[in-house]
């Protein structure tokens, strides 16, 4: 049972890593320049990541039998990570380029590529139940904050109404809001007509392709870019960031969600049993989202931490998912 835990984590981390390494190997053979990896980064920002976060949240079953006291959970541990990251962040380093990185790492999670399979090898049918509502309420609010965070700190001081605006015009954003709405869209119609009378996937077929294409770049031409732009001799000079971080994003994080919610279940407040588990370790122990490098290069943050942290929180999650399940299982429960 531990090694087919362990074989998971190393499964859902590995293609990140390749795909980095494969980056990383193009541009130093020649076969990816400066001026390919600067379009290919912009693609991904404003086409092929608008268009993956727009059918992730689409494509939520039902919301009709939703865990509300488990979302709020979720989305106030978010919130509590995301106020102690921009602590962290600030203590972390004085240079302003990497504090927004550095706070977005500590709360932003790679659910939507890692989580969603994650909770499903971990908890089953019950996990990939509890991960699909997650997603429809986490993914959101990940890059809302995210472009607060990204916002704040940019090596310039910014008015409030400018950091406002950093967010409304932003491109995933407006893919978040846009599929949101559909989402809503489809429940109305099932609340009043009792079915879904109009759908995407089922009346434009054509357009519905198209977007799960784009979907399919994103992830794959995300690390393969982000790959050709790393440095790692520059891991020397942020070395106390990428520790900082790492932590936080893969010990911290889920140590506070997992505990806080097993103290709930223990006085009542929160059952939580192996899919809830499973979820929750998923949502706050994957690391840091691929799209978080993309967007702090965009948005004129230090792109080489970020990049950085995308892989060291990849490779550390492999052993903090894996000892986080074993110490469950061992009190019992999972």
């Amino acid at each position: 049972m531990l090694g087919k835990i362990l074989l998971t984590a190393v499964n859902a981390v590995a293609p990140i890593v390749l795909l980095i390494a494969l980056g990383y190997l193009l541009k130093r053979t020649g076969l990816l320049n400066k001026p390919f990896l600067d379009v290919g980064n912009k693609l991904v920002f404003r086409i092929f990541l608008p268009a993956m976060l727009f059918l992730n949240i689409y494509s939520i079953p039902s919301l009709g039998q939703i865990r509300w006291d488990l979302v709020g959970y979720c989305l106030i541990v978010i919130t509590v990570v995301f106020l102690a990251g921009w602590l962290v962040s600030r203590s972390a380093t004085k240079d302003l380029t990497r504090r927004g990185v550095i706070w977005q790492c500590t709360f932003r999670s790679n659910f939507a590529i890692i989580g969603l399979p994650l909770a499903t090898s971990l908890g089953g049918d019950a996990g990939a139940a509890v991960a699909a509502v997650l997603s429809a309420f986490t993914i959101p609010m990940y890059n809302v904050y995210s472009v607060i965070a990204l916002s704040v700190y940019t090596g310039q001081k910014k008015s409030p109404a400018s950091v406002a605006k950093s967010i409304i015009t932003n491109p995933l954003t407006y893919s978040v809001g846009i599929g949101l709405l559909a989402l809503l869209v489809r429940f109305l119609q099932v609340e009043l007509f009792g079915r879904v009378v109009f759908s995407l996937e089922r009346d434009l077929k054509f357009l519905y392709k198209t977007l799960d294409n784009l979907k399919a770049m994103a992830s794959p031409l995300a690390l393969i870019v982000l790959g050709g732009e790393s440095e790692f001799s520059a891991v020397r000079g942020m070395l106390k960031e990428i520790s900082v971080s790492v932590f936080s994003r893969v010990v911290a994080a889920p140590m506070i969600a997992v505990s806080g919610a097993l103290v709930l279940d223990a006085f009542g407040y929160m059952p939580c049993g192996k899919g809830e588990l499973a979820g929750m370790i998923a949502l706050f122990g994957s690391p840091v989202a691929v799209s978080s490098a993309i967007m702090a290069g965009n948005m004129k943050n230090d792109l080489q931490l970020a990049t950085q942290l995308v892989i060291w929180t990849s490779v550390a999650s492999v052993v903090t998912i894996f000892g986080t399940v074993c110490v469950l299982m061992a009190a019992g429960f999972l």
